[in-house]
């Protein structure tokens, strides 16, 4: 008999998913960073505990995708989303979990008054690139610029 797998499940990030997260990263970066993760999520919970997301498969957290509705910040006095970070364990990608996940976050952005959703993409990362184009994205008016210190 094959093996049948529950469909997916997106619901809001919460502390307990941190464990889940760091794994994901570390199998994405192959780097341990228990730290970089608690700071985030503990940042996304405090501002908005409800429009980050997290995938489930068969109950174990898969994926995630932080972020949250800014607004007043490059002179875009409009309120956006913003999309910070996000993972899909490789061993479940290509199973359109990431696009539930932006949906999800997009609803609760377009609930909070939302008129973009923004985002930055290193251009090193084309899988990245490929992935937010796919969902809709395109390049934007706005600039990145940096210093190096």
């Amino acid at each position: 008999m094959p093996d049948v797998q529950s469909p997916p499940r997106v619901r809001p990030l919460d502390e307990l998913d941190l464990g889940a997260i760091t794994r994901i990263d570390e199998r994405i970066s192959g780097i341990y960073r228990p730290e970089v993760w608690e700071k985030r999520v503990t940042y996304y919970l405090r501002r908005d505990p409800e429009t980050s997301q997290v995938v489930e498969v068969d109950g174990k957290v898969v994926g995630f995708m932080l972020g949250e509705v800014r607004e007043g910040e490059f002179g875009l006095e409009a309120p956006s989303g913003w999309i910070e970070r996000f993972g899909i364990d490789p061993d479940h990608r290509g199973r359109d979990l990431g696009k539930l996940m932006f949906d999800a976050m997009r609803q609760r952005f377009v609930a909070q008054g939302a008129t973009a959703v923004r985002t930055l993409v290193d251009s090193s990362t084309p899988g990245v690139a490929g992935f937010l184009r796919a969902l809709g994205f395109a390049s934007s008016p706005l600039e990145a610029l940096e210093m190096k210190l």
